[in-house]
């Protein structure tokens, strides 16, 4: 269940907070494949499962690219925003791949609100996230995100 914020100033109450974490989500590779064709990177070690087999992650793996891709959709499974015209991705601070994300895998986000500073007509708000694979040791991916919303 999404936490759900009311407004700018509802923000600044979750700051060093921990948001919460999204429902898993299976890593297909059909979504690996509509991944590569949108973006034109085919490595076989994304696209070609039986030569993946072969490879140095015995199998195939997301790029590291579709894992923060995922932000968006799994951020809004812990984060609401209520009481704004708008908000809007304005970047990342850091962003490191630990660990590759195997196709078939389950991955959950989780998400801890590190900053939230006012800006001319609304807030900047800086999110740590981590995407986990389900059973693997170490995180697929570490991000701050930097989003804006505006009253």
């Amino acid at each position: 269940m999404a936490t759900t914020v009311q407004g700018l100033e509802g923000l600044q109450e979750w700051v060093g907070k921990q948001l919460g974490e999204s429902e898993p989500l299976e890593v297909t590779q059909e979504l690996v494949n509509l991944f590569a064709d949108a973006t034109g990177d085919h490595q076989w070690i994304h696209v070609d499962p039986e030569r993946a087999k072969t490879g140095p992650f015995g199998g195939p793996i997301a790029h590291g690219y579709f894992t923060i891709s995922l932000a968006p959709v799994l951020l809004a499974q812990i984060l609401r925003v209520e009481g704004v015209a708008m908000g809007v991705n304005y970047g990342l601070n850091k962003l490191r791949f630990p660990s590759p994300v195997p196709v078939g895998g389950k991955i959950v986000l989780s998400a801890f609100l590190a900053g939230a500073d006012e800006i001319p007509g609304g807030a900047q708000v800086t999110i740590d996230l981590t995407f986990q694979v389900q059973g693997a040791p170490k995180p697929a991916c570490v991000a701050q995100a930097v989003y804006r919303y505006y009253a």
